[in-house]
């Protein structure tokens, strides 16, 4: 089978305002100074453990587990590259001795060996905080990115690049916010980055800054070479902030949001808003091509495509894609509430397609908890697949469960299960995240975890067909094989 792409891309995009320097190359002003760039090689493959908010029940954790490709509102973790048949991946790891102490890993799968390396630890985030997962992008030139995210303001933000094209043995510091809470324009810290790159534009970055006014306001911004960028955009604004996910059409890109609504706190989001632009960030506009004057700052706009909270639903943001029409699908989780436990079903996984004239909405399947995590595949317009955790797993109503792959032949208007992935798991598997430019061996990547206590944690992929593959916990020379698991059988 050839490789077959599912990489976003799109045109030109040039910001009509004057760049301006993002913190600053090293010796040009003073970056935090608590900065070390490790370079070092960890011996296997290990991911975080990581809980948030203790819920005094029987499931322990608002959410929890193996979270070395949490969370949704970071993208992209893994990219194919052709030009060295390798697909270069990066994850939050961990030391053998200590699930919760929060690495930097970047590693490669060689589609010619069909082996990894020792993945390289790129940095010590001092946490054990998985808000504050690294994502990936590679240039045109091959050299490879690594923007360090910070969970707030607490913690520094730190972007590295490789030394060589195509290489991850060695990393170089190029930028990094203040350690003295000092702020450093444009920017000090950047939280939730999703990061696209294309050969006529460069990078193109979504993001969430805090108290900008709202307690979470998203942003947009870009840059031609990683160093300077263009100003800030608040793409919207309103009552306690958003969550986000971007994603980058062949002529736009878009981003579809939530809403915290005044008053409720912050594990309550509802709505569903979508906004995109035809010309890299200059305007905005609906789906619809209404113009926009950013940042949205009323519930009630012309960007709400659908109002969850009259339904009295809450909605869990998942993936966004661009047909091959170059109009958005969205795929999201929609629940009763923030709460685990049955008392919150159903979690069911939505998708919803622009026709070109108006929404049209699928229902995928259901499972046990809003932090269940998938993404959206489109190998061909008649072949849409999400693959999740949407299996009941070993610890029910925990986020995560057994992985399973479905299928659409009518552009997400009805689904069938094609395979479970994954059965007999002592962990929860959950965040499967898809490969960009993905090669047919290696589509999409995640990681397990205890849903109720700390455990270790092992990494998965899976190539197009189904098949999961483990990476080694222990890598004894330069190089192993990933370990092929035994899944559940093809449906019939």
């Amino acid at each position: 089978m050839n490789p077959k792409s599912v990489r976003n891309s799109f045109q030109a995009v040039t910001i009509g305002v004057a760049s301006i320097v993002f913190w600053g190359l090293l010796g040009d002003c003073g970056v935090a100074d608590d900065v070390v760039t490790l370079n070092q090689k960890a011996d296997g493959y290990r991911g975080i453990w990581y809980m948030n908010q203790p819920s005094g029940d029987e499931y322990v954790y608002k959410y929890s587990g193996g979270l070395g490709t949490y969370c949704a509102k970071h993208r992209p973790f893994a990219i194919y590259c052709p030009q060295v048949n390798k697909t270069f991946f990066c994850y939050g790891g961990a030391t053998k001795d200590d699930s919760r102490k929060l690495l930097h890993m970047v590693s490669y799968f060689d589609h010619e060996t069909k082996t990894v390396p020792r993945p390289t630890i790129l940095l010590d985030k001092k946490t054990s905080d998985a808000h504050d997962n690294p994502v990936i992008s590679v240039d045109d030139s091959g050299y490879i990115w690594i923007f360090s995210t910070s969970h707030g303001r607490a913690r520094p933000s730190y972007i590295h690049r490789s030394e060589r094209p195509y290489d991850i043995d060695s990393f170089k510091l190029v930028s990094a916010s203040r350690s003295d809470g000092q702020s450093r324009k444009p920017i000090d810290n950047f939280s939730y980055l999703q990061a696209w790159h294309s050969a006529e534009n460069g990078f193109q970055v979504f993001f969430t800054r805090y108290g900008y006014p709202a307690q979470r306001t998203i942003c947009f911004m870009s840059s031609d070479d990683g160093v300077n960028w263009s100003p800030w955009q608040r793409i919207a604004a309103i009552e306690e902030g958003h969550y986000q996910i971007s994603g980058i059409g062949n002529s736009k890109i878009g981003s579809f949001f939530n809403v915290h609504p005044k008053g409720k706190g912050l594990n309550w989001r509802t709505n569903l808003y979508y906004v995109e632009s035809s010309d890299g960030g200059n305007s905005w506009q609906t789906v619809d091509g209404k113009p926009l004057s950013l940042p949205l700052t009323t519930a009630i706009n012309p960007a709400l495509i659908r109002d969850y909270q009259s339904e009295g639903l809450n909605v869990y943001l998942k993936d966004l894609r661009f047909d091959q029409h170059d109009r958005p699908v969205l795929l999201y989780i929609t629940s009763k509430g923030y709460q685990s436990g049955p008392k919150n079903d159903p979690r069911t996984w939505t998708t919803a397609r622009w026709t070109g004239e108006q929404w049209e909405y699928g229902t995928v399947t259901t499972s046990d908890n809003n932090y269940d995590f998938g993404e959206l595949w489109m190998i061909a317009p008649d072949d849409w697949r999400v693959i999740g955790p949407t299996e009941t797993g070993p610890q029910p109503y925990n986020p995560g469960g057994e992985i399973a792959m479905w299928q659409s032949r009518d552009q997400g208007t009805t689904w069938k299960r094609t395979r479970q992935m994954t059965a007999g798991s002592s962990k929860n598997h959950t965040y499967v995240r898809r490969a960009l430019n993905a090669h047919p061996d290696f589509i999409g990547i995640w990681a397990d975890g205890h849903g109720r206590q700390p455990s270790d944690s092992q990494l998965y992929f899976s190539d197009i067909d189904g098949n999961v593959f483990q990476l080694p916990t222990q890598v004894d020379g330069d190089a192993a094989a990933p370990l092929a698991i035994p899944s559940g059988s093809p449906a019939e």
